[in-house]
């Protein structure tokens, strides 16, 4: 399901993951935990983002930069991430569930939000 607004987008998908690299695998698997639950729902937020039919194209996510993510056992909200795409940064909201190792996403959620702009990235330790 998805449905555009603007500045807002949002898409919730149920689908099964994406194909994950064996090399991605092995070095999520070097992480601890906690670790690995982030580390892993950022790559499936900038997986799910570059597969939908939007103009971004994501190369960095960050679950903390405008509030902490909150991460329960299998579960992580991030209310205050934010993605690179082409040179600019973007709000997020996003809500992931993997499996116990962390690995495969069961589901993903994900809500883009407006561009941040140049004049705070300073504030949010963001780069171009």
């Amino acid at each position: 399901m998805k449905t555009v607004a603007y500045p807002l987008i949002f898409a919730a998908t149920f689908s099964p993951a994406l194909a994950m690299d064996q090399s991605l695998v092995r070095q999520f698997e070097k992480l601890d935990p906690q670790t690995r639950l982030e580390q892993r729902c950022d790559t499936e937020a900038m997986e799910r983002i570059n597969a939908d039919k939007s103009t971004f194209k994501p190369d960095k996510v960050i679950a903390y930069t405008f509030a902490e993510p909150v991460m329960k056992e299998d579960k992580m909200k991030a209310p205050g991430a934010v993605f690179r795409s082409k040179g600019e940064w973007y709000k997020l909201k996003f809500k992931c569930l993997t499996d116990a190792e962390h690995l495969d996403i069961l589901s993903f959620e994900y809500k883009i939000g407006e561009l941040v702009p140049r004049d705070s990235w300073d504030e949010f330790y963001l780069y171009p």
